[in-house]
């Protein structure tokens, strides 16, 4: 079945850099001593020239693209770009930025995954900068000793158990030093110098502290940091993280060995082993058993991307312990066999549904850290297997959820054979960003970073200016799968199962789109769901972005309030399906590439308070 998309190649761009490459100063240069950590003050204090003047979601131009959710994280990006670093370099500035600005969704304190396009090669690479668990875990981390169940959530979150070891670090050390142009110490400068300088509070900043200020007040470096005053910043005031600025500056100087193997590492170990709990708090809080050792063994390995072919064009993402790209490519593979046009998009959404609920199934089932279990990876990802599984789709009928996995066994055949025993899955936070950058040169770069939860565990390192992940949290407390092995439980040094989902997709061997977006196990569908827009129901990449979203899990549907009122919303639910009303879904970023360079950068408009896209050379397509 052909639904091309026709757009034209992509060609390199010529234009010459905007501005003679100048020297970064060091980060060391931007460190203050004098302001104490968390400082605030009004506008009316503030210099007038660091006003942010606005957010805008859609930039088109060329010499290189950023977009991220955040002002001050495009800003140094483009900063980048403009002063002659690639699209990896302008990653990690970009990345770094947010870790002051979206502290908590991103940081040093977490990992992520890093989905590049090299434009000289033509190949698609990736680092997984997944967080691990310490060697001393075992399947019972999250078992409560007295009662023998699984802790509660939050007594789980809210603990040194669930911070897995940081990954984002040697992320960026290992793109540098890959694909990168700049040193460690130039990409860090630009988000050292906001960390130092401070930055407009926004509402969501202020509105993520009042969310977790009941855990927050119960760490003394958190409130330290984000309570300063004993409340949360007010949106509009200039907030500053002198001790960011410095973490930021011992990393330039002495490199990310400095956490793997130095005086940073020590303290984080001793943090998670020893929180520094609240003398006046009433919460138990758990030690972790992290040690200085497990640091040091950590490691940002390269992977193979993800790849599925659909409608003649190439489909790379993120591979195990991700199960964002086998997800979103099992899905794309059933739809390849539906029929989906933007002249019946009821039909299409339905289509959409019925595919992700059988590849969450499936993801379920089989997915989990490919260095400890035996992921099927490439059954999963077979057009066979899709085709077997896409026979279940009945587009007068709703498929009864939770629907069971498949077989991705080889012996492909009708419908096949269903996997018998329960399908679900351990509850994945909302939190996470994501960033998609391109260059003068033709490189692409789709990278999603987290600390999972909104506040990860809610524990900042002593002085440092950064949170700790919960991470671990993404394990499944206890088996999921009734008599079936269960891929995602906790192990030493296993990765958790993610659902991050950054993408990059070619025409012709030439980049078309790169994407992703924070949101848990809601990644997927946001990804999938912005796919099909763009590709089968003739959407541009900004209505595709801003379009009404919903989001079919197999164990869980939920839609937001626009889809549900929408013609297509009511449509589904009269032909039967089920979704629970939730405010929004996702924060997308995205580029899609044209001709001789050009390039459109795409934010949300609106969503987790709009996302910010910028361009080097703004102009229309020639």
């Amino acid at each position: 079945m052909m639904r091309r998309l026709a757009v034209a190649s992509v060609a390199s761009a010529t234009a010459a850099v905007l501005a003679a490459a100048l020297v970064v100063p060091p980060a060391q240069a931007y460190v203050r001593a004098a302001s104490p950590p968390g400082t605030t003050t009004s506008l009316a204090e503030a210099p007038a020239g660091h006003v942010p003047a606005g957010k805008v979601p859609v930039a088109e131009g060329y010499g290189g693209a950023v977009s991220t959710v955040d002002l001050d994280a495009t800003r140094a990006g483009l900063g980048v770009l403009r002063r002659g670093g690639n699209a990896v370099d302008a990653a990690v500035a970009a990345a770094a930025t947010l870790g002051v600005t979206e502290p908590f969704s991103a940081g040093i304190g977490g990992g992520g995954f890093f989905v590049y396009y090299d434009a000289r090669s033509g190949e698609v690479r990736t680092i997984d900068g997944r967080e691990t668990a310490p060697a001393a875990a075992t399947e019972e981390l999250f078992i409560d000793p007295e009662s023998g169940g699984p802790l509660p959530f939050e007594q789980a979150r809210v603990s040194g158990l669930s911070v897995g070891v940081p990954g984002t670090p040697a992320t960026w050390q290992r793109a540098l030093d890959e694909w990168g142009t700049w040193s460690l110490p130039q990409a860090l400068a630009p988000a050292t110098k906001v960390a130092a300088e401070g930055f407009v509070v926004d509402e969501t900043f202020r509105s993520q502290v009042a969310e977790n200020s009941d855990i927050f007040d119960d760490f003394t470096s958190t409130s330290e940091l984000y309570l300063p005053g004993g409340a949360p910043p007010a949106a509009g005031s200039r907030f500053s993280n002198p001790d960011l600025a410095r973490t930021y500056a011992l990393l330039a100087k002495q490199g990310v060995g400095a956490l793997y193997d130095g005086p940073l590492g020590a303290e984080i170990a001793r943090t998670v082993q020893q929180p520094p709990v609240a003398p006046d708090t009433d919460r138990v809080v758990r030690p972790g058993a992290m040690t200085a050792a497990d640091l040091a063994a950590y490691d940002a390995p390269l992977r193979a991307p993800t790849h599925v072919d659909y409608a003649g064009l190439d489909v790379y993402g993120m591979g195990p312990p991700s199960s964002g790209g086998s997800t979103v490519g099992e899905a794309l593979n059933i739809l390849e066999s539906q029929d989906l046009s933007a002249d019946d998009r009821t039909a299409a959404l339905h289509a959409y549904v019925e595919a992700s609920a059988l590849a969450f199934a499936d993801r379920n089932r089989y997915v989990g850290d490919a260095d400890q279990v035996d992921v099927p990876l490439d059954e999963l990802l077979s057009q066979g297997f899709a085709e077997e599984r896409a026979c279940q789709i009945d587009p007068d009928a709703v498929l009864e959820k939770p629907v069971a996995p498949g077989v991705p066994d080889g012996q492909y055949a009708g419908c096949g054979e269903e996997a018998p025993g329960p399908t679900g899955g351990q509850r994945e936070g909302l939190s996470t960003t994501h960033l998609t950058v391109s260059d003068r040169w033709g490189n692409v770069v789709a990278y999603t970073l987290t600390i999972e939860a909104t506040g990860g565990s809610g524990i900042a390192v002593p002085d440092r200016g950064f949170l700790l992940n919960n991470e671990l949290t993404d394990f499944n407390f206890a088996p999921t799968q009734g008599d079936a092995p269960d891929p995602n439980l906790p192990g030493p040094g296993k990765r958790p199962r993610s659902s991050m989902s950054p993408t990059i997709v070619l025409d012709d061997g030439r980049p078309l789109l790169a994407l992703g977006s924070p949101g848990g196990a809601t990644i997927i569908t946001t990804v999938l769901q912005t796919l099909v827009n763009r590709l089968d129901l003739g959407m541009n990449l900004p209505d595709a972005v801003a379009a009404p979203r919903v989001s079919s899990r197999n164990t869980a549907s939920q839609a937001e309030p626009a889809f549900l009122a929408s013609p297509e919303g009511e449509a589904l639910v009269a032909k039967g399906h089920k979704f629970a009303e939730i405010p929004e879904i996702g924060a997308e970023t995205a580029l899609e590439f044209g001709r001789h360079g050009f390039v459109q950068a795409v934010a949300e408009p609106t969503r987790r308070g709009g996302g910010s896209a910028m361009v080097v050379r703004p102009g229309p397509d020639r």
